[in-house]
């Protein structure tokens, strides 16, 4: 594949709800471009895009998909992004690097979940768009119904470019308002044909006029005094308003058939964004220190730099880092530097990545997407830049993990390999996490669903040969003293020679810090070189409480009094003292179990608020406050136990029909119920 100019590429992700025919779109494009001799399919698992096996085993995508293509003369860069919400984060990081994108969506189904979240990732990230309404060959009657549900749920920016001739089996191809030319299908392919004197364009072509015109002063004035447009003036209106983002265009099709894919490339290239038009062809990034803001220009003659926004882990090819170059120009065997690691790197292949198959490269130039293999030391977010012009780029902000599980190899042997196969999948995927508990000795993983988590098991097996089972964390409960007790401790052994003696007296009451240690001794009875091991032993005892072995906190303890002997007292033996001090101060205190409290966030749209409610009511949370948000949602803030949410990523999903989300923290310990307690008591007994 040649080098393209700038203004000739088009970077852009596809994405949309589940099932809406992102992939279906892109082997219609692949065919249609004449990149591929026929088109493949999901069901058939002949898709490009989807060629990871599991992909194909699962039958929908689970990864992004780089799919560079050409089309007369230009270059198409698409990202196809997963639907599921359990795999957002291959869409933060396609967003990340994408000038515009395509928001697919299933004419049959309408405005779904997944078309809403993208809609709002994109106009948070202000990335311009143009809407391609999929499948209307399967059941779409009504298509002024569906243009007023988007304007309803997006505004008046949604502008259709075109009218359907024929609905649902009898759709065979539309008439295109800009242009004025019909496009009918003809069972192979579509062509131009003349308008049908059945439809009526001038209601729907003004309103796109009036659109076009509100982008422009003088354009206003000339629409205002009856003045028609140029075919230029025409086409630049609205290249400005879908730059500006004043203008979604809403273009129709079907993918299964090749209808409108033609049209989508002419929107692709003639109204979205040139990499030298995003964001005025500057990109901005800091010394390394990220002490000084630095630029760079979109342009062949700067200095190179790059982010590597996806990394693949291949049994076969090894790590493969995918890449978009923001300036200057990457060519084979040259040395670069990963700045926010300070290595060096020497790079061997690279190679434009298309699905699985890598396309031999001789450079990649600035606007451009490639890839290269092998470098073990790169990551995704990484930046990559020229070692003499150092630069670091802004890293990629992936979705917090909102489902916590605890992982365990099915057989003992694979313990070691875990938590490295476990890594290897966190460089492909950086939007799950690994942390160890040492306090319940568990292996957690974070990841953004159930979906999510299963996906990673079914790779660790594929991938790496390791069989592993989920289940739901242990809950780090605490214990602690709700009295003042006092306590002797005595430690004294003699096995001939010097033996060991030590006595303490300790006064335990409860406290509002962790833990704290106090030196009440008067008239050396503990000599002050045995003061920290009376401390030490304190730290050692209360990490298992009486109860049910949690540790103890929120306590006081106070060395009051103790004797010692000039030649059997040693450090062993105080803190062999205080533990014993500790244990029967226990016995006598009135003891509890603390739980872990969280602060949740919630946002949910208005419809789901009081069924939220109902259910933080059930697992005992507290309602804090409520506030509005964007989009007719409201940010719900809770105080609710651990134990009580840590499936609640599945739940809040099924509650609002996926349009939920939360985040949430540790706040505190609280004194947990008595029947609660008596439960946990027992389970821990019984281990």
């Amino acid at each position: 594949m040649i080098s393209y100019e700038m203004s000739e590429i088009r970077n852009i992700t596809l994405l949309g709800h589940r099932g809406s025919g992102k992939s279906s779109l892109v082997e219609a494009m692949l065919y249609i471009s004449n990149t591929t001799p026929k088109m493949g399919s999901v069901d058939s698992q002949t898709s490009i895009s989807d060629f990871d096996k599991e992909e194909m085993k699962q039958g929908f995508s689970i990864n992004t998909s780089v799919i560079p293509l050409e089309y007369l003369g230009h270059k198409y860069n698409i990202l196809d992004t997963p639907g599921y919400s359990d795999f957002s984060g291959e869409v933060s990081s396609a967003l990340a690097v994408s000038g515009g994108a395509v928001l697919v969506i299933n004419g049959a189904a309408g405005v779904e979940v997944g078309t809403e979240r993208a809609w709002r990732l994109l106009e948070e990230a202000g990335i311009p768009r143009v809407i391609f309404i999929n499948k209307m060959n399967k059941g779409v009657h009504n298509y002024e119904k569906l243009l007023y549900d988007m304007k309803e749920k997006f505004g008046k920016k949604v502008a259709p470019f075109c009218i359907p001739i024929g609905f649902e089996e009898e759709f065979k191809g539309f008439v295109n308002v800009v242009d004025l030319k019909g496009r009918i299908f003809n069972g192979e392919s579509c062509e131009d044909a003349p308008i049908p004197e059945d439809i009526d364009v001038a209601e729907v072509r003004n309103l796109l006029l009036e659109a076009i015109a509100e982008t422009d002063e003088n354009l206003l004035n000339k629409y205002f005094s009856g003045e028609d447009f140029t075919e230029e003036e025409i086409k630049q209106g609205l290249h400005n308003g879908v730059v500006s983002g004043e203008i979604v265009p809403v273009i129709i099709g079907s993918a299964s058939n090749g209808i409108g894919v033609r049209t989508l490339f002419e929107m692709l290239y003639n109204y979205l964004p040139t990499p030298l038009e995003v964001n005025g062809g500057i990109k901005i990034g800091y010394t390394t220190n990220k002490s000084e803001m630095l630029t760079r220009k979109v342009a062949v003659d700067e200095p190179f730099s790059a982010v590597i926004f996806k990394t693949i882990v291949d049994p076969y090819m090894g790590k493969i880092s995918l890449f978009k170059v923001n300036s200057g120009v990457i060519k084979k065997d040259d040395e670069v530097l990963i700045s926010n690691k300070g290595v060096k790197v020497k790079v061997g292949n690279i190679s434009f990545f298309r699905g699985g198959k890598q396309l031999p490269a001789e450079e990649v130039r600035a606007g451009d997407i490639g890839a290269m293999t092998k470098i073990q030391e790169a990551q995704t977010g990484d930046t990559l830049c020229d070692k003499d012009n150092v630069i670091l780029y802004q890293v990629i902000e992936f979705p917090k993990p909102c489902l916590y599980m605890s992982i365990v190899p099915k057989e003992k042997s694979d313990d070691d390999k875990l938590s490295g196969a476990l890594q290897r999948l966190m460089d492909e995927d950086p939007s799950f996490s690994i942390g160890r508990n040492y306090e319940t000795k568990e292996l957690i993983i974070g990841g953004q669903g159930e979906k999510h988590l299963n996906i990673l098991l079914n790779k660790l097996e594929n991938k790496f040969g390791v069989n592993a089972l989920l289940k739901e964390p242990e809950v780090s409960y605490r214990e602690t003293i709700k009295n003042s007790v006092e306590a002797q401790g005595r430690h004294k052994k003699q096995s001939g020679g010097a033996g060991q003696f030590g006595e303490v007296f300790i006064k335990f009451e409860p406290n509002s810090d962790e833990f704290g240690f106090y030196d009440n001794i008067h008239g050396g009875v503990v000599p002050k070189t045995y003061i920290p091991a009376v401390e030490k032993g304190l730290l050692e005892a209360k990490n298992k409480g009486k109860l049910a072995g949690y540790p103890v906190i929120n306590i006081k303890a106070t060395l009051y009094d103790g004797s010692y002997h000039p030649v059997d007292s040693n450090e062993i033996s105080f803190k062999q003292a205080a533990i014993l001090a500790f244990r029967k101060g226990m016995e006598t205190a009135k003891c509890v179990i603390l739980e872990p409290i969280v602060k949740m966030e919630i946002v949910a749209p208005d419809e789901y608020i009081g069924d939220i409610m109902g259910d933080m009511n059930k697992r005992r949370g507290r309602i804090l406050g409520m506030e509005p948000k964007a989009y007719s949602e409201q940010l719900l803030i809770v105080e609710v136990p651990e134990s009580e949410i840590l499936k609640y990523a599945i739940d809040l999903k099924s509650l609002t029909q996926g349009r939920g989300r939360f985040e949430y923290s540790f706040l505190k310990y609280e004194e947990l119920q008595e029947n609660l307690a008596q439960k946990i008591i027992e389970i821990r007994k019984n281990k």
